[in-house]
């Protein structure tokens, strides 16, 4: 296999789609490091495993010696990004979206070479565009083209409205490519309008197109919907050590090869193997160890990922309590608290509905004995360990 073969083998791994390949091929085989792009808005300050899909990917391409350009949307996450919603999202203040920025510095390192990294704002050019500027880009589109966008064109239909700054985002994220020279741009497939219109803008100033990757949304934890910190389905790479295990533990087998697939840097030739060896007989849970202790140790170190994997042998093979069980002390409602009310207080969920939820699918222990009625409540003066699922703990005492 040619230099250029096995280098486009390895950008196209895992994507959904590559545009345009030919285009690809050619700016590879010029020799000259290309400028790869990819942008994040700050819209929250903690990234999960679905960001790092596109993270994984830079990588991919700095072990290639290309330059990695990692944007932070500071400007255009305060238009707030329309892509995939039915709804217009609430912008961001100045402030909140500067404070999430600078906790996505510190994150992307955990998987990008820091010394081949380049971060970028995008404030950096758009603050200079001004209001002249920007009827100067605006009229590069047609309120018709901008209609093709699949979730535009729903929402029109729908007769949902359409803010015209929401059309000014795929604008702004294509001047971005202009104002950066890139010669690939990143992204999910709910963003290839977005992408393409970087494309476009590039020809009218006069640029070579940007070739443009798509990658899939990586799926949550319940193996159905995009993975999204609103559904409650998501891993954060900040989140502790024996909490990425655990989660990442509890998919399901057919998942696990798709996390192998989008979030693995092990080799398609290894993940073919291990896919044989399951095949042939062996634990799929031994395999599911792998992957978790590969990425704890990528977010925190290999020293974390074993004590992770021994704390989850402790705990769900011999039934032995974390020893950092937060321990909340509860008000009473009156002559008790609702258990419901009191496992939404500990964090244990994120709502009572969600308790409810737990509750009737059994998943849910006070002491180690399941909770069979969500009319449970927790007198004056109770010390429990309430658990739920396997992997949320919490000491729960309830005071008048």
């Amino acid at each position: 296999m040619s230099e250029v073969s096995a280098a486009l083998e390895l950008i196209k791994r895992g994507a959904d789609e590559l545009l345009v390949e030919s285009e690809m091929v050619a700016k590879l085989q010029a020799g000259r490091p290309l400028r790869v792009k990819a942008g994040f808005d700050p819209t929250a300050p903690d990234l999960h495993l679905g960001h790092t899909v596109l993270l994984n990917k830079l990588r991919h391409f700095q072990d290639l010696g290309h330059h990695v350009m990692f944007l932070i949307g500071d400007f255009t996450g305060m238009i707030g990004d329309p892509s995939g919603k039915n709804a217009t999202r609430p912008p961001l203040t100045r402030e909140q979206i500067l404070e999430n920025a600078r906790t996505y510095e510190a994150q992307v390192y955990k998987v990008l070479d820091p010394l081949r990294t380049e971060v970028c704002f995008n404030s950096t050019w758009m603050d200079d565009v001004g209001a002249a500027g920007m009827l100067k880009l605006a009229s590069h589109y047609t309120v018709a083209r901008m209609l093709e966008r699949d979730d535009f064109a729903k929402r029109y239909a729908a007769n949902q409205s359409i803010a015209v700054h929401e059309f000014l985002y795929p604008l702004c994220q294509g001047y971005d490519s202009v104002a950066m020279r890139s010669d690939v741009e990143l992204g999910g497939t709910d963003q290839k309008f977005n992408l393409l219109v970087g494309r476009e803008l590039q020809k009218d100033y006069g640029q070579s197109p940007q070739c443009v990757l798509m990658m899939p949304l990586l799926e949550g934890l319940d193996g159905v919907n995009k993975m999204s910190k609103s559904l409650g389905n998501y891993i954060g790479i900040n989140e502790s050590p024996s909490e990425i295990f655990g989660k990442l533990m509890s998919i399901s087998d057919e998942l696990m090869w798709r996390y192998f697939e989008l979030l693995s840097f092990r080799s398609i030739a290894e993940i073919g193997q291990l896919r044989r060896d399951v095949s042939e007989g062996r634990n799929p849970r031994d395999v599911k160890v792998l992957l978790a202790k590969e990425l704890v140790a990528r977010f925190h170190g290999a020293v974390a990922a074993n004590a992770a994997h021994d704390e989850f042998e402790a705990r769900f093979q011999r039934g032995v309590l974390p020893e950092d069980m937060p321990e909340i002390v509860i008000a009473a409602e009156g002559e008790g608290c609702l258990l419901v009310h009191a496992l939404k207080q500990a964090g244990l969920t994120s709502s009572t509905s969600e308790a409810l939820r737990m509750i009737q699918q059994g998943a849910v222990r006070l002491d180690g004995e399941r909770v069979e009625s969500k009319e449970v409540s927790l007198a004056i003066g109770v010390r429990v360990i309430a658990q739920v699922g396997k992997r949320r703990f919490a000491r729960i005492e309830i005071k008048g």
